[in-house]
């Protein structure tokens, strides 16, 4: 019987010790988050830096704003006043407050080129090189996981056929045992365990040549690849730490450099301070205003027993005092006959108004609150407003008149120009051809025409709205028609004309208005109104709260009456009683028209 060598022994190879590759990808790990941090910890510096030259800028630019500010004006009264030392010393403190505002402009600049603008520059260059170190150990990472994975490749094949020579040597064993088994068989199974045992012998080779090598290269890895790179990193770290040091130290540095200079300014400052002469500055004041008058002499006795008639000294100071109180009294009731209406540093809301302009006022303090919910619908509505309420109508077609009166206004006055133009050319025609502006006025009278239909269209609508709504005062509109008559810039002058340049109302300009409008109570003026006629009812189905001007507060399941129906901006108005109306959101009642009145509607 044939003897093979036992197959326990091929299980001799170099056990491999356990790999810890994920420990040093752990600590690739750990050092790309601190590298980041402190990347992240240079750019915040940075923004602080950067922040920092912000606020000097904006210091600086205040500090130019306030010595601008309280410069004496040319050719005004307040260069006399700083004839004075006191007020001297004031200006030149403004000049050296200008120049400590371009310290800090110096401060700004110096930071932004020598710390900002340089880390910036640094941290580009910090993220490449980092980029770089880590690539390089995530290769160096990679190439020793492939190693281990050939390596586990080698050894799981030398086990396999181990265990299949262990197999082929049974069997051959169970063959040359068994005396039923022919000779043929027996050498085909001894041939058949050879075989394997030479592949086991084969595959240990081959381990045996992988683990040599994959040791060889896990040496090189830890002992040579990963200690270049985690000493590059270090490297690169420690240039961090020492370039913001080195930031922070020109952080200081910058600011250390201008305090020679602000210090100069201040001494500037001191100086022109103790210049001030009170003494000199007095004296001046006496000489401005000493008047060089003789004092009064004494007043003599008058004695009332003797029948004479009683003289009062020449040199007498009640008749200096007499004298006196006679001008102020004359010239304030002059004064008065003058300017009756003229009242100073009081707005013109605090003059009498007209009553169409309160009118105005109450008139249009509901539409607010449908201007505002038409914005928030968004889109362009029709031409003619009809998708707002009547008060909101009426407003924004009167604003559109007196938009189109002022275009017609301007197109009247580029005409009124060229006609002048033309007239010039025609009396010397070496300055310009007439002919030339002939165009242009027909495209202005075109312009005009064009404006004035306009108006008339925006009026006929106004004149619409004015009739569905409850009687008004007359109002103060402006008509097309005060265009067509030759005094038509004089008309259109008289409301922008308002106000004297001291922003009081002249004398004729108040007798005018008083004259068009009678100054009566607003409140007895429409007490006498015909309320609006009800068009149904309503039922709150939920309680609403009014409390913006122009609405109304209802309870839920409350009756009331509707007035007026949705114009299409989402509001109703109703009456609770004949003192009590008001809008409410349409969706908040359930509305019930009468029959005469467009058919029985319910809004839900």
């Amino acid at each position: 019987m044939v003897s093979l060598p036992q197959p326990s022994l091929l299980h001799s190879a170099v056990t491999v010790p356990c790999l810890c590759c994920r420990k040093g990808k752990d600590q690739f790990d750990n050092l790309e988050k601190h590298t980041q941090w402190g990347i992240d910890v240079l750019e915040k510096y940075i923004k602080f830096v950067k922040e920092r030259t912000e606020i000097e800028l904006s210091y600086a630019k205040q500090l130019r704003n306030l010595s601008k500010k309280y410069q004496p004006k040319k050719n005004s009264k307040e260069e006399e006043e700083y004839r004075y030392t006191s007020t001297r010393a004031f200006l030149a403190t403004l000049n050296e407050m200008n120049d400590y505002a371009g310290q800090h402009e110096v401060i700004s600049e110096n930071m932004t080129s020598l710390i900002t603008a340089e880390l910036t520059r640094y941290v580009q260059e910090l993220k490449q090189e980092r980029k770089s170190h880590f690539h390089d150990g995530r290769k160096a990472q990679q190439h020793i996981e492939t190693c281990w994975k050939q390596l586990e490749a080698s050894k799981r094949r030398f086990e396999r056929d181990c265990k299949e020579a262990d197999r082929a040597q049974q069997y051959f064993e169970k063959m040359d045992a068994d005396i039923n088994v022919t000779k043929a068989d027996v050498e085909k199974a001894r041939q058949q365990a050879q075989l394997r045992h030479q592949m086991a012998e084969d595959s240990k080779a081959e381990y045996s040549s992988t683990l040599q090598k994959f040791n060889s290269e896990q040496h090189e890895h830890y002992y040579t690849h990963i200690p270049n790179i985690f000493q590059k990193i270090q490297e690169m770290e420690e240039r961090r730490i020492v370039r913001i040091g080195e930031s922070m130290k020109t952080f200081a540095e910058v600011d250390r450099q201008v305090i020679p200079i602000i210090g100069k300014c201040l001494d500037e400052i001191t100086k022109a301070a103790e210049s001030v002469d009170h003494k000199n500055d007095s004296q001046m004041v006496i000489e401005a205003f000493k008047s060089g008058f003789e004092p009064p002499g004494d007043v003599d006795f008058e004695d009332f027993t003797q029948p004479m008639k009683r003289t009062v000294s020449e040199s007498s100071l009640s008749n200096s005092r007499g004298d006196g109180k006679s001008e102020p009294k004359f010239g304030s009731k002059s004064k008065g006959k003058l300017w009756p209406f003229i009242k100073k540093n009081k707005s013109p809301k605090q003059q009498k108004e007209p009553l169409s302009h309160r009118f105005n006022e109450f008139m249009t303090s509901k539409p607010k609150i449908h201007c505002f919910r038409s914005l928030k619908r968004g889109g362009a509505g029709p031409e003619d407003f009809s998708n707002l309420p009547p008060e909101q109508r009426r407003k924004k077609l009167q604003q559109k008149v007196d938009e189109l009166n002022r275009d017609i206004q301007k197109e009247m006055d580029s005409r009124d120009a060229l006609t002048k133009m033309k007239d010039v050319y025609i009396k010397n025609p070496q300055m310009g051809d007439a002919a030339s502006v002939d165009h242009r006025l027909a495209e202005l009278g075109q312009n005009i025409e064009k404006l004035r239909l306009e108006v008339q269209k925006f009026e006929g609508w106004l004149a619409e709205v004015e009739g569905r709504l409850p009687a008004r005062s007359e109002q103060p509109r402006r008509q097309s028609g005060v265009y067509e008559a030759q005094n038509a810039s004089g008309v259109n002058s008289c409301a922008q004309d308002r106000e004297s340049p001291d922003g009081s109302y002249t004398e004729e300009q108040s007798q005018e208005t008083e004259m068009k409008v009678p100054a009566t109570d607003f409140d007895d003026e429409f007490d006498d109104e015909e309320p609006l006629p009800t068009i149904g009812t309503c039922k709150a189905l939920y309680t609403f709260e009014g409390q913006n001007e122009g609405t109304i507060s209802v309870a839920e399941g409350e009756m009331l009456y509707v007035i007026e129906e949705d114009k299409g901006d989402g509001w109703t108005r109703i009456r609770r009683n004949e003192d009590e109306e008001g809008y409410v959101p349409t969706s908040y009642v359930e509305v019930y028209l009468d029959k005469n009145a467009k058919g029985a509607m319910t809004y839900i």
